[in-house]
């Protein structure tokens, strides 16, 4: 149930809500039942947090019951975002304005989540990790860490889109270590973007990219190797 708090205005808190008193919050946010929130976040205006499941019919995604929401310390979650019961955003996170972040997903230590970014259930986003504004993670995508995911890209799982049996397997993307996805590409379901690869802007990847190699076009196409100079370890 949730009742109004004076901690901030309009606020909205559930049961059992741990709020440290070294959280800021903004105005006219809801904290669902059970929502664990880390010394020093910061929660902006309008900011759902521990949303319940709320599945379509058809849906072939999990209804079992999920745990409550963890924010670690010092994250940070924008105006109007929306995080699931159920997701984990680890320390020093930022969850931007008006994204979703969906339940059983993980948003590694350090990463940014970009505004108006969705993020599916049953994803792994690792450490260090970039994701820019308006890009899409469906279901089952693996970002590993130090990775970096331009805006508005969009990731798929589903080559059938949904004419197949219930027990269908969906697959996500992978994105390996320090690869990074130019603005506008699409990933069909289950590619693999291998370490420290490098994909074009517009892109349409139909087919696994090899470690340290840029590809680019519709359908992308190996142009090069990634050189040594391009490598992460020398833009630390």
């Amino acid at each position: 149930m949730l009742r109004r708090s004076e901690r901030a205005p309009g606020l909205l808190v559930g049961d059992a809500v741990k709020l440290p008193d070294s959280a800021w919050v903004g105005g006219n946010v809801v904290i669902h039942d059970g929502t664990v929130i880390g010394e020093g976040a910061r929660i902006q205006d309008g900011a759902v947090l521990g949303k319940p499941l709320a599945l379509g019919a058809a849906s072939t995604a999990s209804r079992a019951e999920l745990p409550p929401l963890e924010l670690g310390a010092g994250v940070t979650v924008g105006a109007n975002a929306v995080v699931h019961s159920g997701a984990r955003v680890l320390p020093g996170a930022v969850v931007g304005d008006r994204a979703h972040v969906r339940e059983r997903s993980v948003v590694g230590e350090s990463s940014v989540v970009g505004s108006g970014v969705a993020v599916d259930n049953d994803v792994t986003i690792g450490a260090r990790v970039k994701v820019q504004t308006g890009s899409y993670l469906t279901a089952f995508t693996l970002v590993e860490d130090d990775a970096f995911v331009a805006p508005c890209v969009t990731t798929t799982n589903d080559n059938f889109m949904g004419r197949h049996e219930p027990d269908f397997e969906l697959r996500g993307a992978t994105l390996r270590r320090a690869s990074r996805v130019g603005a506008g590409s699409i990933l069909l379901p289950g590619i693999e973007v291998g370490e420290e690869a490098f994909v074009a802007a517009g892109a349409l990847v139909t087919r696994d990219v090899e470690p340290r190699t840029l590809v680019m076009g519709v359908p992308a196409r190996v142009v090069r190797q990634v050189e040594d100079s391009e490598l992460l370890e020398q833009w630390r």
